[in-house]
């Protein structure tokens, strides 16, 4: 009889008892012995696999267009591999058109039925080649996963074409066959759909969204419809992300800034168009209340070069703009009012307006105001809404609450989202680790109990989801309602990490100096690999080569910064997605990309548009750089799934022995 491995030989009759429960519930999927070995079999051949390809990306910003485009063609990935395939075979405009059919393959092919004379030929040119690349980035996976990103529809006939050479000269006629009768029946277009998209699936196994989808852009919607049709992916919240998961739980801060960025920007696209969200009664209140008021100093930035706003247009938005911002002020002043443990008191500034003189006081000092026509703000009672504000108010924060989409977007980030991850011995957070001076772990208070490191944010995830949560209790879900604002903006969020934000000053200051918001300790601090080490250690992230990646802050990448810092240990990803950043970074965001040899960072210029990408088979012109490489090529082994299957492994090993010595018994 062959000797049982040496894990099997040292399980024990008290070992299986104690066990019971899970083995009993493991043999409901594994029944005999049979299909306990056959599964060990197949996890211990998935663990010698290369590990799935990962992409990181932060602060999107609304930018749907230039990221669905990185999605298909998988940053540059899936034109690297068309290349290899057939750089010697076919020229470079073919190879274009092959990759534009494979990230729009709808659009692509009825372009393609005005212009092909022979559809039949090119059907099967065509579908040959796609065989080809799918073979290629199928390679690393196993077939049960593969076979489970196939559509149902076509999955048996992929299969086979998948797993079998046309040059096999016994398998050729069964191989030209099936090519050849999927023309016949008219299920090219389909099929070729569906191949497509199957390759861009597999170009990317697990991708990692650092945060800030919203704001900006005016597309944030149709990044998020994007992603629930999309399977493995994960966010860390960024401030803004958490700015509308506040505004949708109903803080009216949350709400306030929400439109205030909105208007700023000239974006509506994502409130009206994305959730619906009624703004005819801003308008309406702005138009009255600053009918005569030329709102200059609010003018908004055009959101879209090719459809600039009308003159009409950006007076009215310059309105809305100013309306909600004074009323954003107010309402801040009295939360903060509310939670005096916040220490957010210098935040207040209405009462410190002397209207006759037309100056603000702050620190002692007073300074000219660049507007001063604030009819709604009463000197007696300065955060108090009018009764025209409140009413407006009333009305939009239930526009918000009972979008039924905003509901299902926010649910997105709570079902895949958290605070910060680990993965493959990295630790993912969008944007600071609040430290002190000396680069020790700052203390910071939640629910008057002081926290720092990884408990500090676990805290705070815990309070923010129990805004959400129907079980917590009444005043304390009103609270973490209001946490929200102080995640967005406040001096020791990890989300913010700022002495201030100066959006009061910003906006009616003109001195510069009153700008400026104090940076926290961390964004000093990080270019230290020892300061790196001491927070990867405190969220026991272990492994050889471990990395923090972060987003945004934007990496002036025109002017020579390097986003990799702490001697690699460190890596920032915010390139610029958003057009506001362009001119900031000199780029148009990053993509970094962890593959079985290591970390590449693909840089990426401007995207032009998606049917400039259908018509001339243009692409994202993207700058690979190497940034790290591991001296062997990583296997599933070596992974997070790696250490989950090998536990599955060991279960299902004494399972066996459960089975072997007839502590449970076989099911048929």
């Amino acid at each position: 009889m062959t000797a049982l491995p040496q894990s099997i030989s040292s399980f024990t009759p008290s070992k299986i008892e104690s066990d019971r429960r899970v083995l009993e519930l493991l043999s409901q999927n594994f029944g005999n012995i049979s299909a306990a070995a056959t599964e060990i079999i197949n996890l211990e051949a998935i663990l010698n696999l290369p590990k799935g390809t990962e992409h990181f990306i932060a602060d999107v910003h609304g930018e749907a267009q230039a990221f669905r485009h990185i999605l298909k063609n998988a940053s540059g990935n899936i034109k690297r591999k068309v290349n290899e395939i057939f750089s010697t075979s076919l020229r470079e405009d073919d190879i274009r058109q092959l990759c534009s059919l494979i990230y729009y393959p709808e659009r692509k092919l009825a372009l393609i039925r005005t212009s092909e004379k022979d559809l039949d030929n090119f059907y099967q040119i065509t579908l040959h080649q796609l065989i080809k690349v799918l073979q290629a980035v199928s390679s690393k996976y196993s077939r049960s996963k593969v076979r489970k990103s196939l559509p149902k529809e076509f999955a048996y006939i992929i299969e086979e074409l998948l797993h079998e050479s046309p040059s096999e000269e016994n398998k050729q006629p069964y191989y030209n066959r099936i090519i050849e009768s999927i023309i016949s029946t008219g299920q090219a277009e389909e099929f070729i759909s569906a191949i497509s998209h199957v390759i861009q699936h597999l170009s990317i196994d697990q991708l990692h969204l650092l945060g800030d989808i919203y704001d900006r852009g005016d597309g944030a919607h149709i990044v998020l419809d994007s992603l629930m049709a999309y399977n493995d992916f994960d966010i860390q919240w960024g401030n803004h992300d958490v700015l509308w998961m506040g505004a949708a739980s109903g803080n009216e801060c949350c709400i306030a800034n929400v439109l205030r960025i909105s208007l700023r920007y000239g974006n509506m696209t994502t409130l009206e168009d994305g959730y619906g969200i009624n703004l005819v009664p801003l308008a309406t209140f702005a138009m009255e209340t600053y009918g005569d008021d030329s709102c200059d100093i609010f003018m908004p930035k055009d959101a879209s070069e090719e459809e600039p706003l009308s003159d009409k247009n950006r007076r009215l938005i310059a309105k809305m703009h100013k309306a909600i911002t004074i009323i954003q002020f107010k309402l801040e002043g009295q939360m903060i009012s509310r939670h005096p443990e916040w220490k957010m008191d210098d935040r207040r500034l209405l009462h410190h307006i002397d209207k006759e003189a037309g100056t603000v006081e702050i620190d002692g000092k007073a300074y000219p105001l660049t507007d001063s026509n604030f009819p709604t703000v009463n000197p007696a009672a300065p955060y108090t809404l009018s009764d025209e504000e409140k009413l407006l108010m009333d009305k939009i924060i239930h526009s918000f609450t009972v979008s039924d989409k905003l509901k299902a977007h926010i649910g997105i980030f709570y079902s895949h989202g958290s605070l910060y991850a680990v993965h493959n011995s990295n630790l993912l957070f969008h944007a600071s680790m609040p430290l002190n001076e000396d680069g020790t772990l700052k203390e910071v208070p939640v629910n008057g109990q002081l926290y720092k490191g990884k408990e500090l944010l676990q805290q705070i995830e815990l309070l923010m989801r129990s805004a959400i949560n129907s079980d917590t209790p009444e005043e304390e879900r009103k609270d973490a309602i209001d946490y929200y604002l102080y995640a967005w903006c406040g001096p020791d969020s990890p989300l913010f990490d700022k002495s201030k934000m100066a959006t009061f000053e910003r906006y009616l200051i003109a001195d510069k100096a009153t700008h400026h918001e104090e940076k926290g300790c961390y964004y000093h601090l990080r270019n230290d690999e020892k300061v790196c080490d001491m927070i990867l250690d405190a969220f026991s992230v272990e492994g050889e080569h471990r990395h923090i990646i972060n987003g945004h802050v934007p990496v002036k990448a025109g002017d020579g910064e390097n986003p990799v810092k702490a001697n690699g240990k460190l890596m920032v990803i915010d390139g610029g997605f958003s057009k506001a950043y362009h001119t900031t970074t000199g780029i148009a965001g990053y993509t970094l990309v962890y593959h079985s040899r290591g970390f590449e960072l693909v840089q990426h210029e401007p995207f032009t548009s998606a049917d400039e990408a259908v018509r001339n088979g243009t692409d994202i012109i993207s700058i690979n750089r190497l940034v790290e490489l591991n001296s062997h090529r990583v296997r599933v082994r070596d992974t997070d799934r790696g250490k989950e299957l090998l536990g599955q492994i060991e279960e299902l090993r004494e399972l066996l022995y459960a089975y072997r010595h007839g502590f449970i018994k076989e099911r048929k």
